[in-house]
């Protein structure tokens, strides 16, 4: 039987992951283990880790980092963390396969571990750019530490091979979280309503927003600009905490006046968990902020999107993304755009440029398939 080793950093990737979680628990010849870090350990983050175990997902290990909410030398002690920690886990422990997702500090040093145990690295969610974000980088290095590649589009497959990589290494998969959209049995109105205590009797605005990592100390001021829109357009609002990036604590900070000072009509929210985010945006009337899962996950509600500011710039957009800049005057246009029932009707034949629910399929059949041998492992460059 071969052993996959999944890193899960946060509730985002491990979202991602429901799907493929689920379509190897179903293989014969494949067994997986969890490598639980990051913001799923964190007391701050809500300890994510406790709707691992309610899924009953395996746990090879835990590896607990520093806060790194508004400390940028926080950040390089955690990467030290989750590499040491790695390397103690594969130490002990035989793997076939580590397979990382996406672009987080935290997967970066895990993906970097496993090079001198020379264990071939799958990677799901190569060859995007978000210029705004750090992760830009991390995710491109994470690239050329990997032996297979699981991109959501064309688009991302052209930019793989542009750095070097092997044709038969890259495969055009899809979005594994289209798969749990178009599949799953999502959480219904009234047990979110309950579980969470919100009210959804108007559909919200569903208002997830990050630090823009290279955009240093703006965190604050690009906040106060989103939430002086949202009170201006004056729309019960559900905001979720945000990720654990340096000046996170600005954010939550503020989002957590913003609520107090709109009971009844804004709820801030630690962690929905998987099901429940994509339920959520299923109840919304429109997401605004910039997270990835408003260009991914929300074609697939035709749900009306306003991408703030530079974060996600670069990223393949379906017709439901607005862009605006993070403003006060320009947010609130595009909230008024989004939230109007023309733009919605424009909406009912959009195609989801990010896959088809069925990447979950493709990437386990080839993480079962694939020779393990000296070609995998020992990697030519590509010259264009």
């Amino acid at each position: 039987m071969r052993r996959l080793l999944i890193t899960t950093a946060g509730r985002s990737d491990y979202g991602i992951y429901h799907s493929i979680l689920n379509r190897i628990e179903a293989e014969p010849e494949l067994d997986y283990s969890l490598l639980v870090t990051g913001q799923h350990l964190s007391t701050a983050g809500g300890e994510t880790v406790r709707e691992i175990e309610r899924d009953g997902r395996p746990i090879a290990a835990r590896i607990p980092l520093p806060e790194t909410m508004s400390n940028c030398a926080a950040v390089a002690d955690a990467m030290a963390a989750a590499l040491a920690g790695t390397g103690a886990l594969l130490a002990r422990g035989a793997f076939d396969i580590a397979v990382v997702l996406g672009d987080r500090f935290e997967m970066f040093a895990t993906t970097a571990a496993c090079v001198p145990f020379n264990i071939p690295i799958a990677h799901i969610h190569g060859g995007e750019v978000s210029f705004g974000a750090v992760d830009d980088s991390l995710r491109h290095a994470m690239t050329k530490m990997a032996h297979l590649h699981f991109v959501a589009t064309d688009d991302y497959a052209r930019r793989v091979r542009q750095m070097g990589e092997e044709d038969w290494r890259i495969m055009v998969s899809g979005a594994p979280a289209l798969d749990t959209i178009m599949n799953a049995n999502l959480p219904d109105r009234a047990a979110l309503s309950s579980k969470f205590g919100i009210s959804l009797d108007e559909p919200p605005l569903l208002v997830t927003f990050h630090p823009v990592t290279r955009q240093f100390g703006e965190a604050g001021h690009q906040t106060r600009a989103l939430l002086a829109a949202l009170e201006a357009v004056d729309h019960p609002v559900v905001l979720t905490a945000p990720n654990a990036d340096v000046e996170s604590d600005v954010i939550r900070m503020l989002m957590t006046d913003f609520v107090r000072r709109r009971p009844g009509r804004s709820w801030l929210v630690e962690s929905f968990g998987a099901l429940n985010y994509l339920a959520m945006l299923r109840e919304s009337r429109a997401m605004v902020g910039n997270s990835s899962s408003g260009l991914i996950e929300t074609p697939g509600f035709q749900l009306p999107t306003v991408n703030i500011g530079d974060r996600q710039k670069g990223r393949t957009r379906a017709a439901n993304v607005i862009d605006c800049a993070a403003d006060k005057n320009a947010i609130e246009a595009a909230i008024y755009k989004a939230i109007g029932p023309v733009f919605r009707a424009s909406l009912a034949s959009m195609a989801n440029p990010y896959g088809d629910g069925h990447a979950a399929d493709r990437i386990v059949s080839r993480l079962r398939d694939i020779p393990i041998d000296h070609r995998l492992i020992a990697k030519s460059f590509v010259d264009l």
